[in-house]
């Protein structure tokens, strides 16, 4: 690795904050007629980073309800925070 990629590296590591690019949603059967397991897998900056959120049902349909009524989403991995910027309030 070159001193430049280093640094590169270095760089990248010290970003704890990117933006939400895209948002795959998933459901997982655990079982066969059992409760299943909602993920949501965050692309972050174009995918620079990702993260996957697992969910509860009811906290799928509020995170689903978020990302709809939001302009954007930024994800904090330092404090595993998604925040949900100007949101539309109507």
């Amino acid at each position: 690795m070159t001193n430049g990629e280093e640094l590169e590296a270095r760089t990248e590591e010290q970003i704890h904050v990117r933006q939400v690019t895209h948002v795959q949603a998933s459901w997982t059967e655990k079982e066969r007629g059992g409760a299943g397991a909602f993920t949501f897998q965050l692309i972050l900056d174009n995918g620079a980073d990702e993260y996957v959120i697992r969910a509860t049902a009811e906290d799928a349909d509020v995170l689903m309800q978020l990302l709809s009524q939001s302009k954007s989403a930024t994800f904090d991995r330092s404090r595993k925070v998604l925040i949900f910027n100007n949101l539309a309030l109507t």
